[in-house]
């Protein structure tokens, strides 16, 4: 009597995989061993431009899903099966499903070397094994490249706001200025003489930002 209802349960569980499909399959797959390597990169410390952390995660999480599809029934492209579950996951995530095509997209052209071979986040993933630290092999690559670096990337962000801001704020007090002190100009000189006097501030900062960073890769060549 004993028998009867493990007979029961054990049948449950192969139809609650046989209704699992490919895609799910790799999703459950790679969420697990995407929260193991976190852990192992948490440790690390590492300061990485978010932009870059996040797609070399995500062509990582691609090999590792490509290479479970191949052992998975009713899979004729494990690659693109892998890809459609990076998409799915990124929906569940909260992107909204026109951005997470763009995104796979983006992702394909990315996991593929103008020679055709794999990226290495791709290659790695593909190749790893459970509980190893393989994420952070990939990103051992990467740590004394400046143009991913975190700080490098906060830098950039902060050069984009104070060409913005500052850019509107300059127009805006030389719109003001004219408008009050040089009465009889016309509406388009006005907006004209704030966009001139804007791009006076904005091209000067950009060009000063470019010095920045070509001093900083030169220096990072040079101690390479």
């Amino acid at each position: 009597m004993d028998e009867k209802p493990n007979n029961v349960e054990m049948n449950g569980e192969e139809n609650t995989m046989s209704d699992n499909s490919p895609v799910d399959a790799c999703i459950d797959y790679g969420q697990d061993v995407l929260a193991t390597q976190l852990g192992f990169v948490k440790d690390k410390n590492y300061d990485f431009a978010p932009q870059f952390r996040d797609l070399t995660t995500q062509l990582y999480l691609t090999g590792v899903m490509w290479k479970y599809a191949e052992g998975l029934e009713q899979v004729q492209d494990p690659r693109e099966t892998a890809f459609e579950a990076m998409e799915a996951m990124l929906i569940r995530d909260g992107t909204k499903p026109k951005e997470a095509g763009k995104r796979i997209e983006f992702l394909k052209r990315m996991a593929q070397m103008d020679d055709g071979s794999n990226a290495l986040a791709v290659a790695v993933g593909y190749e790893s094994q459970p509980n190893d630290q393989s994420l952070v092999e990939v990103f051992e690559h990467y740590t004394d490249d400046i143009q991913v670096s975190g700080a490098f990337w906060r830098l950039y962000d902060r050069g984009k706001k104070t060409m913005l801001y500052g850019g509107l704020f300059v127009a805006f007090v030389v719109i003001w200025f004219v408008t009050l002190f040089m009465p009889g100009n016309s509406t388009i000189a006005i907006l004209a003489a704030g966009l001139i006097s804007a791009a006076l501030f904005v091209i000067p900062v950009f060009l000063i930002g470019l010095l920045i960073y070509y001093l900083k890769i030169k220096k990072n060549k040079q101690s390479t």
